[in-house]
């Protein structure tokens, strides 16, 4: 009975995994600048994903009955790269100047940091 349990909590989050994954190649796709997209594959991406490998982690302990090391280290790597890239990202597009979209009306930075590179 738990294992089932178990298991249909691990397809739900399979599902929503799936769902905001492709939520944020939607987001990818429709965004207008650099800043944005990399928001949208930083945040959504991320916890797609991670919410798949979730799922996974707990399939395998409704089915199986073990836990799996490896998925674990997968989460917690995702947890880490996933908005440490889109940090990057965007920070490596503001020191090239990309321009962003039209709508954006203010730049935080410029104003914190006059005479400095991020």
């Amino acid at each position: 009975m738990i294992a089932k349990i178990v298991i249909s909590i691990a397809l739900i989050l399979v599902v929503l995994g799936s769902i905001i994954s492709a939520l944020a190649a939607i987001g990818l796709l429709r965004l207008e600048d650099v800043y944005s997209r990399s928001h949208a594959a930083g945040k959504a991406a991320t916890l797609g994903s991670m919410l798949l490998i979730s799922g996974v982690f707990l399939f395998f302990i409704g089915e199986e009955g073990y836990v799996n090391m490896q998925l674990l280290i997968g989460i917690l790597f995702i947890l880490i790269t996933g908005p440490l890239s889109s940090h990057l990202i965007i920070k490596a597009a503001y020191n090239l100047n990309t321009p962003s979209s039209k709508r954006t009306k203010y730049d935080d930075i410029k104003d914190d940091l006059p005479n400095t590179k991020i």
